[in-house]
């Protein structure tokens, strides 16, 4: 029976499973312990933040970055359109009214248009009481631009680096950006803990308000109290483990990844109508690059021959997994109706991108078995023009 293959499928070794033997047999299966406490510093030293909280998701992560920073009922948060559902979903937990906004080229928060719409936002009412841009795919957000604006109108930024990890941007890593950052570890991600994410900060009373938070904001006495609600979204100990082996072979993933971007490159190189889309712009290990989390590519049908859905049918008959890029807030039907700056960039990139697979864990044979059947779908398509 052929193997169906993934976008991001999890890369679990031996060191992986040597990691979770060791949690097992310390007697710290319970939620925390030393496995936590050691992936938060390591986490933090990564992402050059002084502090990490281990959580549940990243949505928790999201959910609590929100409330440590003061976002509330009747409140407005500008966010990116191009992303998923979490990010939005995150900020209506709190009560709290998302603001999409338009990408640029790279899918990324469009900072002209952020000024927009704090324009837009003035005399209305409501308070603006924060920024919450979107690392998409992997490439991390030209903070250098959207930060200054939200500092500019005294509004905090909560750098949602759920796809980004790995990634660097003018010398930092991903994560490093805003008064706060969320990460994701879900399975699909560039590292995994089989669920969970993480809040990074400098702010050492806010990241102390975040633990409290997320351990159902018990109070420090011996009986049960609570004076506040909280959530129960800390990471357990046994997959604070899987994480601490994730992190340290993180490098070596994400360079798997990258060269399985060259490869989807070379195969689509001359192919007109066909643009790859997130390609790095700088080197592996420069100042700026991606993560590579997901290899997309750009499809003009009237230039191609073909459109997206084309060429993703193919690969589903291979039983090649292969998906169109975020379909962007403000057309789901959830957010009918939310107020939103679009100059159709996002649009536009949700009806021509296809993500194809580039985890690290596919091996040289999977990816020569998606290139075949890509080859063989781009000679068909010759054939018939």
């Amino acid at each position: 029976m052929r193997e169906r293959i993934y976008l991001s499928s999890p890369d679990v070794t031996e060191a992986e499973e040597q990691a979770l033997a060791r949690a097992i047999s310390s007697g710290w299966v319970a939620p925390l312990g030393p496995e936590v406490d050691a992936f938060e510093a390591e986490l933090a030293d990564y992402c050059g933040r002084r502090h990490a909280v281990a959580l549940s998701s990243g949505t928790a992560a999201l959910h609590l970055g929100l409330i440590t920073l003061g976002v509330g009922p009747g409140d407005l948060v500008l966010t990116s359109t191009m992303t998923f559902a979490a990010t939005a979903n995150a900020i209506t937990y709190v009560g709290a009214e998302p603001v999409f906004v338009d990408c640029d080229a790279t899918g990324n928060m469009d900072a002209g248009l952020l000024e927009e719409a704090f324009e837009r936002c003035a005399g209305g009412g409501q308070r603006v009481a924060a920024v919450l841009p979107v690392d998409l795919l992997g490439k991390v957000v030209d903070h250098a631009r959207v930060d200054d604006i939200a500092s500019a109108h005294g509004v905090p930024v909560l750098a949602d680096a759920a796809e980004s990890l790995g990634a660097t941007r003018d010398g930092r890593p991903a994560a490093s950006f805003g008064n706060v950052a969320a990460v994701s570890f879900n399975g699909n991600k560039v590292m995994t803990t089989s669920g969970g994410g993480a809040l990074l900060t400098d702010d050492a009373h806010l990241a102390q308000r975040v633990r409290y938070l997320a351990t159902q904001a018990r109070q420090p006495v011996v009986h049960y109290e609570h004076t506040e609600i909280g959530y129960n979204y800390r990471l357990s100990n046994l997959l604070a483990a899987l994480g601490r082996a994730q992190l340290a072979r993180l490098d070596g993933m994400v360079q798997r990844r990258r060269q399985h971007r060259l490869g989807y490159l070379e195969l689509f190189d001359g192919v007109a109508g066909v643009s790859a889309f997130g390609e790095p712009s700088g080197l592996a290990g420069g100042p700026t690059h991606d993560n590579w989390w997901l290899t997309s590519v750009i499809i003009d049908p009237s230039v191609a021959g073909f459109a997206p859905e084309d060429l993703r049918l193919a690969l589903s008959d291979a039983d090649i997994e292969a998906r169109p890029l975020w379909k962007p807030m403000h057309l789901q039907p959830v957010f009918a109706g939310a107020r939103a700056v679009l100059d159709g960039t996002s649009e536009r990139l949700f009806s021509t991108g296809l993500s194809l697979p580039g985890g690290s864990v596919l091996d040289d044979g999977q990816m020569q078995r998606i290139h075949a059947v890509i080859t063989s779908f781009l000679e068909g398509r010759r054939a018939t023009r």
